[in-house]
Formats: C-alpha cells, structure tokens, sequence
C-alpha cells in the first residue's frame, strides 16, 4: 500500500523588504523537496499581505527556476482559519473570493515559512500558525521572535557568557538631534568602521559599513527605513564561520552540531549585493579551514547560543574568528 503523502504548504513572499529573498530561498526549497513523500501546495504572500493559492504547475514551466513567481492574476485569494480544525487533522484554505469558493480547497499536514525579515521570521507567523493549530517547520515563537532581534540576540548571547561583537541602540524618534552625540560615543566606545544595521531585519538589508564619522546620518536614515531600533556595531577584521544546529530528541541540553563552514565575501563585507545579485559575491568553503581546537570551540559556542536563544528544531548559527 502506497503511503500518503503529506500536503506542505510552501508558504513564501510575504511584506517585509526580504520578498524577493524569500522568492529566491522557496525556490530552492520546491526544487529539493521529495516529490515521492511530500505534495507541494505553492502559498505566495504578495507584498500587500494577499495569500495567493499559486499553481505549482506554472512554477515549474517557468523560465526563471531560480525565484518563484507571485501570479496574481489568476491565483485564488486564500486565507488560513486563525483556529484549529474541529477535526484536528490540519487545516483547510479558504477562499476569499465568490468566484473561487467553489473550487476544492486544499488540507493542509504542515506549512513550511520560507520569508525572511518583520511579519515572516520574527515570530508573528509562527504565532498565527498556532492560533489555527497546523503545524510548521522552523523554530517557535519566542525564538524565532528574539532570533530576528539583533539587539535581544546580543543580550541573551552575552548574558549566557558568551563573547559578543561590542554594540550600541540607537532608536527612530528624534535620532536626528543626537547624532552629534552618537558620533562621539562611537568614536570612544566602538571606533570607525563600524556597522549601521536594521535591528529586525535580515540578509544584509539596509546595512553600512560606516568609515568615517560623516557617513553615519546616511546610514541611520537608511537603517530606520527597515526598523525603528538600530545596532551600530564595531567592525572587526574576522572570517565568518557558520554552524547547523538540530535539536535533538534525546537529550534537549545537547543539540547537534554540523561541521563548520565559512563565508568569503568577495565584497568589502557580506552585503545584499555579494549575497544575491552578484553570482560571485562570495564563497563557500565547506568545511572550514580550522584546528581541532577551533572547531571544538565553535561547536560549543553555536550549542550555547543555540540554548540561549530558546531555539528549537533547527537553526543556523554563525561565528566570527579573529584573524589576529
């Protein structure tokens, strides 16, 4: 007997400035994922907030494999219950519009987040989610809302002992008036260059590398375009190492630690144009060159911050090793 397969909803786009990444990262997961044991049901959040039942079988025609399209056009407008099904068996899609209620809509077994940045990674889908009882891959609630939150990131991560890149808060309202005051407290307590980002945002969106004093309105204007907390952080000449960490079943006080890898940026910095427009921006070297020392070293640390941030399932992890 054939066994069923199960319905994930790849659900991706979504109204954060990360939309055309997330086209690009749900791509990769409907290329790769197992069309013998799983059906693929395409949900395309378009940057209005509409969900959009989307064909699976117009993503695979078209031209572009690299990114996933947002068809509009003739996509049924869907919305997902915000409560569990009476049956608790997952839940079904609804249309929104008269003219599609009659189509069959599908049940889904488990939804798969694939976006990135504010109102998709940060905890606020992830709680919807759990209203309407389907369940989903990635991490909960609460890490997934301190795990967007650079600045809460920080503090959990150095509060549990582990070393953090030297940072400063600066906040949207009235930034302006004290950016006098902000260059001179980086000046002492940071130093020049340092890093200008949007504290709830990913994938190098609204980022500077700010090296002199005179380029840190116009990199705090941009950073407040994506946030209204910003992180300036010390700039510091080091290899960026990565870790995959599981969770692991049977004993949640150790989570699994992959191999490590190491991202070289081909660019001043690891910024959105070396990540996703420039298909040389940067590196991957799989595994990284380290000792066993180091290794060890960045293994412990992922699993502990891992630990600290309330991470569950699986999580990406990265480090960065002092050349000195």
């Amino acid at each position: 007997m054939a066994q069923k397969k199960l319905r994930v909803a790849v659900l991706y786009g979504g109204r954060s400035g990360e939309h055309e990444v997330s086209l690009l990262s749900a791509a990769s997961v409907i290329r790769n994922l197992d069309r013998e044991r799983f059906e693929i049901i395409p949900i395309a959040i378009d940057k209005q907030g509409r969900w959009l039942l989307n064909d699976l079988r117009l993503i695979e025609e078209a031209q572009n494999k690299k990114s996933l399209p947002v068809v509009t056009a003739a996509s049924p407008e869907v919305m997902l219950p915000p409560q569990p099904s009476p049956a608790h068996q997952g839940s079904a899609l609804r249309a929104l519009n008269a003219s599609d209620a009659s189509r069959s809509m599908p049940q889904l077994d488990v939804v798969f987040p694939v976006m990135h940045g504010p109102m998709c990674e940060d905890g606020t889908i992830q709680g919807f989610l759990e209203l309407a009882g389907v369940a989903y891959v990635g991490c909960g609630v609460l890490a997934s809302a301190v795990g967007m939150d650079k600045d809460v990131a920080k503090r959990l991560i150095r509060d549990a002992g582990l070393p953090v890149v030297p940072f400063l808060i600066e906040r949207k309202v009235g930034w302006e008036s004290r950016v006098d005051e902000l260059r001179n407290r980086i000046a002492s307590d940071l130093g020049f260059p340092c890093f200008v980002k949007p504290a709830n945002n990913g994938s190098s969106v609204g980022v500077h590398k700010v090296r002199e004093p005179a380029g840190l309105a116009a990199a705090l204007k941009d950073a407040f375009l994506y946030d209204t907390k910003v992180l300036i952080e010390k700039a510091i000449d080091a290899r960026e190492i990565e870790f995959s960490v599981m969770e692991n079943a049977n004993d949640p006080s150790q989570p699994l630690v992959s191999v490590a890898g190491e991202i070289i940026p081909h660019h001043d910095f690891y910024s959105y144009e070396a990540k996703y427009l420039d298909e040389n921006g940067a590196g991957l070297e799989l595994p990284a060159k380290l000792t066993d020392t180091q290794l060890r070293d960045g293994q412990r640390i992922a699993r502990e911050a891992f630990l600290a941030l309330e991470c569950e399932g699986m999580s990406r992890v990265d480090l960065f090793l002092d050349r000195k």
